[in-house]
């Protein structure tokens, strides 16, 4: 199964100048609580931004690049439809896909569920989410979050899977 998981604020930003333009403890916690345990697939961008394999989970990079080129124990598949291919292969699993914008973009027909957080803040982007046709996604979950000072914006978490 695959599942969009990402945070975006207003426009649909979703990133700025290769990380994430706010800091929200809240939804840090809830990625690692949702993805430890399966695979998470990234861009070559989005992995790097990580800074190394996120523990606890197999590390999936969709890049040209060679796999010697990245941590051991990091699988490297060279296309999309290397990843559909991966996802056939391991039709029980739960693979998140948390980015790039154009690893979004490119299996958007593919994708059976988004995990999306909102933050409704402005924040300066130039990486937006791409657009997503919601009619054909059931809202299946809802989780406000919680404004406090550690997570000084409103926010929630939102499921849907595809009709």
């Amino acid at each position: 199964m695959l599942i969009y998981l990402w945070a975006e604020s207003h426009g649909g930003v979703i990133g700025y100048q290769g990380h994430l333009p706010w800091h929200l403890p809240a939804d840090m916690h809830y990625f690692k609580t949702t993805t430890t345990g399966h695979t998470v697939i990234a861009g070559a961008k989005t992995f790097a931004s990580f800074g190394r394999p996120l523990p606890h989970r197999t590390n999936v990079v969709v890049s040209h690049r060679a796999a010697s080129e990245f941590p051991a124990g990091v699988t490297v598949l060279n296309s999309l439809a290397a990843v559909r291919q991966y996802a056939a292969d391991h039709p029980q699993d739960q693979l998140y896909v948390v980015g790039g914008a154009q690893l979004f973009a490119g299996l958007m027909p593919d994708v059976d569920r988004l995990y999306r957080t909102t933050i409704d803040a402005d924040f300066p982007g130039d990486t937006r989410m791409p657009a997503i046709d919601y009619t054909q996604f059931a809202k299946i979950g809802e989780q406000v979050g919680v404004r406090d000072a550690a997570n000084p914006y409103d926010y929630v978490f939102e499921q849907f899977e595809r009709r």
